[in-house]
């Protein structure tokens, strides 16, 4: 006798309950494992831009999660890893680690982090913060979209997540379109962005 179909749907539930408590991120290990549920992002693909060919200084301003202002003249002088994310992108999710740990690395060596959120509010923002340990600080883009206007020539529409590092000058040196898979490029592209002109 085949056993009754709600029964079996209830014990196939109870069992997916039971393994996602057992996750520590359910939606960045789904995304890991390539099942990321019709999620479009980049591809992870670095592309490094010469001194020569660089564009134009970015300028921009906002207010973080925290409520404090930030504006790119307040990295005048040092290198800028400026990271695109909101709290339920699961790349973005799985890559938090890998960017505070870089970020802790060259933390007064010559430079400095900062997130855009593109979707969330101060309390989703401070609350993935908290989970992953990010002590960097991220403007909030939700509301005027000011920060993916000023990088506009920079990222693509909906590439979240993305990575830009910033020369000395605030000039897009290199961008990672797409999740950080490997740490150990961003640290290069930041160390050889710090070096450039010693």
């Amino acid at each position: 006798m085949r056993p009754p179909r709600l029964a079996v749907a209830g014990g196939l539930l109870a069992l997916a309950l039971v393994l996602a408590g057992c996750s520590s991120d359910p939606l960045a290990d789904q995304y890991r494992e390539g099942s990321s549920k019709g999620f479009i992002a980049g591809d992870g693909s670095v592309t490094e831009i010469a001194a020569s060919a660089r564009g134009d200084v970015i300028d921009f301003a906002g207010v973080d999660e925290n409520g404090d202002p930030r504006a790119s003249a307040d990295y005048t002088g040092e290198v800028l890893v400026v990271n695109f994310w909101y709290a339920s992108c699961a790349p973005c999710r799985a890559e938090a680690a890998d960017l505070q740990k870089i970020n802790a690395q060259f933390e007064g060596k010559g430079a400095s982090f900062i997130g855009v959120n593109v979707r969330d509010q101060a309390a989703n923002a401070i609350a993935f913060n908290d989970t992953y340990g990010i002590t960097y600080p991220s403007v909030l883009d939700v509301n005027n979209g000011a920060m993916q206007l000023a990088f506009s020539g920079s990222i693509p529409p909906n590439a979240v997540p993305t990575t830009l590092v910033l020369d000395k000058q605030g000039r897009v040196a290199a961008r990672i379109l797409g999740q950080v898979t490997s740490p150990s490029i961003l640290e290069t592209l930041v160390r050889d962005t710090i070096a450039e002109g010693s």
